[in-house]
């Protein structure tokens, strides 16, 4: 299917050179009195490269479909994370580089979108926020309570969240996977 390149949207797949790539950002740009363009960042599917691509306004771009599943993760092998699907149980190894700050709140069992151009994975979206135990909580000094004092903890996946002074070792907290910061005991 084609589209006009003014409606392309971040998170679509195209093809590109005969690759197909994701759209990571778009811009619609209007210098003065020239033309209008389009203005992309595209990660290519195939070597994983990203490149910066210029389309005119009304430029045809042919859509590649997408296909998104429910996955949980399952363990980590090596620096690869693998997961599982819950109703076919087939794995699917991804790259740290794929999964970026993600990883720091992937937890066993639990649930991921997973989106898929051509069988391989493209993206990978967490739900909006993750409960996960405390590992480590540093005690809070006696008398240390004036407005809203927080402290750096550790959490099971080794990733630290600032998070206040009551919290302690053992317990679980939950984290907004967004932003990486503490939202309330779980």
């Amino acid at each position: 299917m084609a589209v006009n390149a003014n409606d392309l949207r971040k998170g679509m797949a195209i093809l590109h050179n005969s690759d197909v790539c994701v759209v990571l950002e778009v811009t619609h740009r209007t210098p003065g009195n020239l033309r209008a363009f389009v203005q992309g960042i595209l990660r290519s599917i195939k070597t994983g490269k990203s490149m910066d691509v210029r389309f005119a306004s009304t430029e045809k771009v042919e859509t590649v479909p997408l296909n998104s599943r429910r996955m949980e993760f399952s363990y980590k092998t090596g620096d690869d994370y693998v997961f599982v699907d819950p109703e076919s149980f087939e794995e699917v190894t991804v790259s740290p580089d794929l999964l970026g700050d993600s990883r720091n709140f992937l937890v066993e069992n639990g649930s991921v979108t997973m989106t898929f151009v051509e069988e391989k994975v493209v993206q990978i979206e967490l739900p909006a926020s993750v409960v996960l135990t405390v590992s480590d909580a540093p005690e809070g000094i006696k008398g240390d309570s004036a407005n809203n004092v927080q402290k750096l903890v550790t959490l099971e996946t080794g990733v630290q969240v600032q998070a206040p002074l009551f919290i302690k070792t053992g317990e679980k907290i939950k984290v907004d996977t967004r932003t990486g910061k503490y939202m309330e005991r779980a």
